[in-house]
């Protein structure tokens, strides 16, 4: 909640400082940071999905790192095209995609709190980095730095967010497991938190006593704790594994085991990532493609109007984020996968309705917060908060293929997103127009997608067989 407003207040002091024609510019320039946080929204899935498997914490962050350069090279990349698709100056482009890798590197570390169920810590890094993020470019604003300004002063503020997060996950993988602490410490852990693969299993589930036999790897009347002398492992899944094969024979790419030397044998691939990034990719694309779009079907004042009738949407599509967070650890468990998913759906809808009422309520006041240019629109704030409500039915729905590793089922969204797109280019010529599009588009994307979710929940996963696991050695 602490980042969300931070963030609806950094657009709408913007939409005043910078006035109408100003704040476009801005608006489709944080569309394009939005984009960019794409690779960091998938990071922060991929990890806590490892973590919650058991992966080794170092695996994860050199897996982390690999990904975080590799955002680098792509943002540099991608620096003139911006400018030229936006027409806005290259140092306002570069603004907008220099935040990328740190988000990464960001993401990464609030993925291992939230695979570890370090939900207070995960929560005071979340308020942290919001924060940093947006006092810095209201300074700059203020200061008269602009659209370009505020953007670079928020991308220092995300750097040392993702130095702090670090800080603050390595101390609270350090101090044990959240729950379950009559216990004590997890054994055979060293003091940095890393330790066998008994370790690395128990550290970071939670004191549900239905998850206690996956926490344990089955019966827990029967079973004992698996390290590697034992004659046989549990798999993810909680099934029987053979013996555990030679070192250049494994059987098991998820439990990332040590050697002697404490370096993990095998390394997490960015394939996985790569695979989330494409589902957070179609999501967002779809989440922000109107703000793109109506830079080149509107006038420069319809389409500041419209862009701050998106703050709406962006309150209704983040505003019910940490159903998914909180729920994200069960989804990637095959024994609760169907449960989650159901309860996120049901839950994110619910939320979803009473946002559509708050801004239909509220309406009249924006012109009070953003100023009598905006009037325009305050009657049509509830569309816009009923394109983000829906939106975030969709991104429960996406999430829970993420963590069950069904990521083809992204193809509805970018289906849906060609489909928006040419839509929008060929027949929205208003603001009506052109959000009516795109709240029509995104309710059959997410009626599709949900129907296909609900129909696979609580099935077993591919993954579910390390021979078909997408883990790899990339």
């Amino acid at each position: 909640m602490t980042a969300n407003v931070a963030g609806y207040l950094l657009q709408l002091l913007a939409s005043r400082w910078l006035g109408v024609a100003g704040f476009s510019e801005f608006a489709s320039l944080l569309a394009v940071q939005l984009l960019c946080a794409v690779p960091a929204l998938a990071m922060q899935n991929v990890v806590a999905r490892e973590v919650v498997h058991g992966a080794d914490i170092r695996a994860v962050r050199a897996m982390q790192w690999r990904c975080a350069a590799l955002v680098a090279a792509v943002a540099v990349v991608l620096v003139p095209v911006v400018a030229g698709v936006l027409h806005v100056g290259v140092w306002a482009a570069a603004a907008a995609l220099g935040a990328a890798p740190a988000l990464v590197v960001l993401s990464g570390e609030q993925g291992i709190l939230q695979g570890g169920n370090h939900f207070r810590a995960l929560a005071a890094v979340l308020a942290l980095a919001g924060t940093a993020r947006v006092a810095p470019a209201l300074i700059a604003l203020v200061l008269g730095g602009g659209a370009a300004g505020a953007l670079w002063a928020a991308a220092a503020g995300i750097v040392c967010a993702a130095f702090v997060a670090g800080r603050i996950a390595r101390t609270t993988s350090a101090a044990g497991p959240p729950l379950d602490r009559s216990s004590g410490p997890s054994a055979g852990a060293d003091s940095t938190g890393r330790g066998s693969e008994t370790a690395a299993d128990s550290r970071g589930h939670g004191a549900d006593p239905a998850m206690a036999p996956w926490r344990r790897g089955g019966d827990p009347a029967t079973n004992s704790s698996t390290s590697p002398t034992s004659g046989a492992g549990v798999s993810r899944r909680g099934a029987r594994l053979p013996s555990p094969a030679p070192d250049n024979s494994p059987t098991d790419l998820v439990s990332q085991r040590a050697n002697s030397a404490g370096e993990p044998k095998y390394r997490i691939g960015v394939l996985p990532v790569l695979r989330a990034v494409q589902v957070q990719a179609a999501l967002m694309a779809l989440s922000s493609a109107d703000l793109i779009v109506v830079r080149i079907v509107l006038d420069d004042t319809e389409a500041s109007q419209y862009s701050l009738g998106t703050v709406a949407t962006k309150i209704a599509f983040w505003l019910p984020q940490a159903v998914g967070v909180v729920l994200y650890p069960r989804m990637a468990q095959a024994a609760h996968s169907g449960r989650a998913i159901r309860d996120a759906l049901s839950v994110l809808s619910l939320i979803g309705i009473v946002a559509v009422l708050g801004a239909a309520v509220a309406a009249p006041l924006a012109p009070l917060f953003a100023g009598r240019d905006y009037a325009p629109i305050q009657g049509m704030l509830w569309v816009f908060a009923l394109h983000g409500a829906i939106l975030a039915v969709l991104q429960g729905a996406l999430l829970s293929a993420i963590a069950v590793e069904r990521t083809a089922l992204a193809a509805l969204t970018w289906l849906g997103l060609a489909v928006e797109v040419v839509l929008m280019l060929t027949l929205a010529d208003s603001i009506g127009t052109l959000i009516t599009t795109a709240v029509s588009v995104a309710a059959v994307t997410t009626v599709l997608v949900a129907l296909v979710v609900l129909r696979t929940a609580g099935r077993a996963t591919p993954a579910a067989d390390p021979a078909i696991s997408d883990r790899s050695f990339l």
